[in-house]
């Protein structure tokens, strides 16, 4: 899954002049259903390519536990409930973000790139990330993204319909780590692969466990520069 999804945002982003892919790109703020479908199958894509990587701490150890304790063979697809679980937190925030893309480039805020043509969006959006990422429940978040072995002792749930809680669980708890930098997308254009790779990076090593705390704050910091940086 994660090769077929970063293969297909590497074609999307090289491969402008495909039909398909022009539809991800509407240059006419009246879309269709068409186009609403193809950006956000988009999105989709894009998010399970970006977050995977840096999920895989959690889905492994899990995976791990499963294979030791499972008995029966209904229980092993429990791995599969809690990504698809996860995933299906990224699907929910795949449709937000069609709808804001939708709304922005209604108002002219867009280029057809998906690429911010407003320094005052640009900014809000950088002020925005920056500043989140000094908030209590910021850290909060990405404190249980750094602990695989602690989510899963505190969150423990039986069954099958317990996987799919803790995935949705720890979905959740990787969104409110990760819905503002993925707002940046729009700062530098969704259709930019340095920076999908870029921001894909910046996630996976805020999540490593070793990395320390103050680096958030550090990376929020550098955010709100950034911000008053592209308003003077």
């Amino acid at each position: 899954m994660l090769a077929a999804s970063w293969a297909f945002v590497a074609w999307m982003t090289l491969d402008m002049s495909h039909p398909f892919v022009m539809m991800m790109m509407p240059i006419d703020a009246a879309w269709s259903w068409a186009t609403v479908g193809a950006v956000f199958m988009m999105w989709t894509v894009m998010m399970i390519a970006m977050m995977l990587p840096s999920a895989a701490p959690m889905m492994l150890m899990f995976d791990t536990i499963e294979r030791r304790n499972s008995t029966t063979e209904r229980l092993r697809f429990r791995p599969l409930y809690f990504t698809g679980a996860y995933l299906a937190v990224w699907v929910g925030f795949s449709a937000l973000a069609t709808g804001l893309q939708w709304g922005l480039q209604y108002n002219g805020l867009l280029t057809p790139m998906i690429l911010s043509r407003s320094d005052w969006l640009t900014a809000f959006l950088l002020f925005l990330a920056g500043a989140y990422q000094l908030t209590p429940l910021k850290h909060s978040c990405v404190n249980y993204c750094r602990s695989p072995i602690s989510f899963i002792m505190s969150e423990w749930r039986d069954g099958l319909r317990g996987a799919w809680y803790m995935g949705l669980k720890h979905g959740l708890y990787c969104s409110g780590c990760c819905w503002a930098l993925m707002l940046l997308l729009f700062v530098a254009g969704v259709m930019n692969p340095i920076w999908i790779i870029l921001l894909t990076i910046i996630i996976a090593l805020e999540k490593w466990p070793r990395l320390p705390t103050w680096t958030t704050n550090v990376l929020g910091g550098l955010l709100l520069l950034a911000g008053v940086a592209k308003l003077f």
